[in-house]
């Protein structure tokens, strides 16, 4: 397996993640048993870079790596989140808290779920809606030196905010959304900073949550219990406006002997060694699908032909429902 740096921690991981949403929550059905084994696939192909959080499944998903990494500990780098503010077990009001009590509460609650004594990327899920940056990540940071994580990470968070909590503490790593329909943010403001910063940027829904895979094309392609009905990308009027984007992405995968979504995973792997991308599955046939992204190659001029197929902005919809739109890029 292909490595790339952590920012600047000296540190190396897989060059794709594994990200674990899917086995908990969002996409149909959960599989524990599948999960499990799609775990198990993962490290055997040398994937160690394992993407949870506490909001995945309400603990479930934490719960699923715990078992999953019994006796296999040492092989995995695993990431989690918390947030402050959002209805689950720990906090069943939903109420934010203010102070910074709460970011231990929440580490060591997420340490029980796994069954184990540290986490290797411990991330704020969304920016704190009631605290300062710079006390949150210093909670942080007392976790740090006390051994409970490894390094420090922010999800979805803005580029100033970045820089702020940079000036706080080690940030090893900022996760947004990143692939072919949602390019704006990142390229625009949150790759520069993360460059700037020497910050890893780990890239989730790098195949447009299962979009540029192109079997998506109408809302009834979803499974029933699937919470990308929900999303306005998905919903009819957006979906057929984004699915005539879709016949250049499966002329260049045909042309390449290779899948839509392996054609769209192998552009974000192209767009810097900074990026670290994690998509996600439950199924031990599409990780490996996955897998083999990894050895396909691309043209500057393969490169520059998706890119005027997808430009920045081109996508119909919002990427999330708009009251969860107002959590990012804080």
């Amino acid at each position: 397996m292909k490595k790339r740096p952590l920012g600047r921690t000296g540190l190396s991981v897989s060059a794709l993640g594994l990200g674990c949403m899917g086995m908990s929550m969002a996409y149909g059905v959960r599989d524990d048993a599948e999960s499990i084994k799609t775990v198990h696939r993962a490290l055997e192909l040398g994937i160690d870079h394992l993407d949870s959080a506490e909001l995945y499944g309400d603990g479930h998903n934490e719960e699923l790596l715990g078992r999953a990494l019994k006796g296999r500990r040492d092989k995995a780098f695993l990431a989690t989140k918390f947030h402050n503010g959002v209805k689950n077990r720990r906090n069943p009001d939903g109420i934010a808290e203010t102070g910074t009590a709460y970011v231990k509460k929440a580490c060591e609650t997420s340490l029980a779920r796994l069954g184990m004594d540290y986490i290797d990327l411990y991330y704020l899920h969304r920016v704190d809606p009631v605290n300062p940056i710079e006390d949150v990540v210093g909670a942080m940071d007392a976790l740090r030196k006390e051994g409970k994580i490894r390094f420090i990470g922010l999800s979805e968070a803005g580029a100033e905010t970045l820089r702020r909590a940079a000036k706080a503490a080690p940030i090893a790593a900022l996760q947004t959304e990143y692939s072919l329909w949602s390019r704006e943010d990142a390229e625009q403001t949150m790759l520069p900073a993360c460059r700037e910063l020497g910050i890893a940027y780990v890239a989730y829904s790098p195949m447009g949550r299962g979009f540029l895979t192109a079997q998506f094309k109408a809302p009834e392609a979803l499974p029933e219990k699937d919470r990308r009905h929900e999303h306005p990308r998905f919903q009819k009027e957006h979906l057929a406006k984004n699915a005539a984007l879709l016949p250049a992405l499966e002329a260049m995968a045909a042309k390449k002997k290779c899948t839509p979504a392996q054609l769209a995973l192998a552009w974000v792997l192209h767009r810097g060694n900074e990026i670290l991308p994690i998509p996600g599955t439950k199924r031990r046939k599409w990780l490996e699908e996955n897998v083999a992204a990894l050895e396909l190659a691309l043209t500057s001029a393969e490169i520059a032909e998706l890119e005027r197929a997808f430009p920045v902005g081109v996508t119909s919809g919002l990427r999330y429902p708009e009251p969860a739109m107002k959590q990012l890029g804080r």
